[in-house]
């Protein structure tokens, strides 16, 4: 299984910054923020399935724009996986005929370019031998992380979510965990702000690698535009005994 990083940034403002998303082999995606843009046409028509952590723009933004470009040159519908709230949001306020045509029933209801599966929590999807399993998040409006495992190995995805001791429960007794993502979102600075969107900050981060009792490569997300370098060295400076790495476009995961 190769997972390639398309987005890890809390925001756009450089040709290196691209919102949330994730390309498992060639024909999955977790989140469909704006690294999905950078994808070919081929690239696109080739995906299959979207997990989606939540229902906030930059986690979704692509999702529409791909359905359109690729829609019909595809042999079946591009299938969102996502909780019955997120898909709520996608039915209500983006695929309503006025923002975004309805999708789910275009060309057809009986052959549409688009449809949507409801996850559940703890519940893993199995596409051939790789399985995707919604972990516990804590955030502004009702999301969640992933678990991608291979069978070999797994990678767990915090999504975006303030301090959740669900989430560690499940993590610490993932037996085969290789990789970790957790987001960030804001510098220490901002720990107001980082507690009222549920967030993240270095001083939160702490605490909530304290609760990791496995071993685990551990790359840093969802970084601010503008306030990366900060951010980073309060990491650095707080949380060197873990290692924690930026986590950048175009990096590779392979497990």
């Amino acid at each position: 299984m190769k997972v390639r990083i398309l987005g890890a940034s809390g925001g756009i403002g450089g040709r290196h910054l691209r919102t949330t998303a994730f390309l498992v082999d060639h024909d999955i995606l977790i989140d469909a923020g704006t690294g999905v843009g950078d994808l070919t046409i081929a690239e696109l028509a080739q995906i299959d399935h979207v997990f989606v952590t939540h229902s906030h723009l930059d986690h979704i933004t692509s999702i529409p724009f791909m359905v359109d470009a690729v829609g019909d040159m595809r042999d079946r519908p591009l299938t969102v996986h996502a909780t019955e709230a997120t898909l709520d949001v996608l039915r209500s306020h983006i695929f309503n005929g006025q923002v975004w045509p309805d999708f789910s029933e275009i060309p057809s209801k009986e052959r549409p370019f688009l449809c949507f599966e409801t996850l559940f929590l703890g519940q893993p999807v199995t596409l051939g031998d790789r399985r995707f399993t919604a972990l516990p998040a804590n955030h502004i409006v009702p999301a969640v992380g992933y678990l991608i495992d291979s069978g070999k190995a797994s990678l767990a995805f915090s999504g975006d979510t303030g301090p959740c001791p669900e989430f560690w429960q499940v993590v610490n007794g993932i037996e085969n965990l290789r990789y970790l993502i957790i987001e960030t979102a804001f510098t220490n600075r901002e720990h107001k702000l980082a507690t009222v969107s549920k967030h993240l900050c270095p001083s939160m981060l702490k605490t909530e690698l304290g609760r990791l009792e496995r071993d685990a490569e551990i790359f840093i997300t969802h970084l601010k535009p503008g306030q990366i370098e900060t951010t980073l060295a309060e990491i650095e400076q707080g949380l060197g005994q873990f290692n924690p790495r930026m986590l950048q476009n175009d990096k590779v995961f392979e497990f």
